[in-house]
C-alpha cells in the first residue's frame, strides 16, 4: 500500500511538473474570478457573460443575443491556449488578434471537417482533421499567430499548420492587419463556456 501511494505521488509530481515546464512563459488572460481585463465590444449590448466556479460562460437563450468580449490588452505574435465546451449545435469563436476567427461550433453528429465547421478558420480553411467532441465533453485548443500564419493544434492533433492569412474571417474588430489586436470571444450566437485561457507573447 506505502509502495502504491508513493509510486502514485511520484506519478503525480512528475506531471505538475511537465504542465508546469509546458506552460513556462504563459500568462493568464482570465483570473477565474471576474471579467478583469476584459471588455463588452458594445458596451451598450446585452451581457450574457457571467463567471461560475472558475469558468467563463456566455449563456444565450434561444432568440436571444449577448455581445462579443474582448480582452483590454493587445497581442502581436502569440501562442495562445485554451479550452471550451459548446453544446450541440451551439456557435461561438475566438479571435486571433479580433480579426482571424477559430470557429466554435457544437457539430460533432455532422463527422466531416468544413470551412465554417468547428476549428476551422471561418469560412477560409477547414481543419485538416474532424476532431470535434461532443457538446457535454471540454475542447482543447493551442493556436499560435506570427505575422500572417497561423497554426492550430486542436485535442491534440494539429489542424492547420502555418497557414497564411491575408484577410479577417468576417465579423472582425477592424482591417488594420498589420497591428495589434485583441482576444476576442464571439458571444452573439450561442452558448460556450471557457477555461485555462492563457497567453504567451513571442518576439
Amino acid at each position: 500500500m506505502k509502495k502504491s501511494l508513493l509510486a502514485f505521488t511520484l506519478s503525480l509530481a512528475v506531471l505538475v511538473t511537465i504542465q508546469a515546464a509546458d506552460d513556462a512563459g504563459y500568462k493568464p488572460l482570465f483570473n477565474g474570478k471576474d471579467l478583469s481585463g476584459w471588455q463588452l465590444r458594445d458596451p451598450n449590448g446585452h451581457n450574457s457573460w457571467k463567471v461560475e466556479n472558475g469558468i467563463l460562460k456566455n449563456i444565450v437563450n434561444q432568440g436571444e443575443h449577448g455581445t462579443d468580449l474582448l480582452t483590454d490588452q493587445k497581442f502581436q505574435n502569440f501562442t495562445v491556449k485554451y479550452e471550451y465546451l459548446v453544446p450541440n449545435d451551439s456557435n461561438s469563436g475566438f479571435y486571433l488578434r479580433g480579426r482571424y476567427e477559430i470557429q466554435i461550433l457544437g457539430d460533432h453528429a455532422s463527422g466531416k471537417p468544413s470551412k465554417t465547421g468547428n476549428g476551422a478558420l471561418y469560412n477560409f480553411k477547414a481543419p485538416d482533421q474532424f476532431v470535434s467532441k461532443p457538446g457535454d465533453q471540454w475542447q482543447s485548443v493551442e493556436a499560435t499567430i506570427i505575422g500572417n500564419r497561423i497554426t492550430v493544434t486542436q485535442n491534440g492533433i494539429k489542424t492547420h499548420d502555418n497557414v497564411e492569412i491575408h484577410k479577417g474571417t468576417g465579423g472582425e474588430l477592424d482591417h488594420h492587419y498589420d497591428q495589434p489586436g485583441p482576444i476576442l470571444l464571439q458571444g452573439d450566437h450561442g452558448t460556450v463556456w471557457f477555461r485555462n485561457l492563457r497567453i504567451k507573447e513571442l518576439k
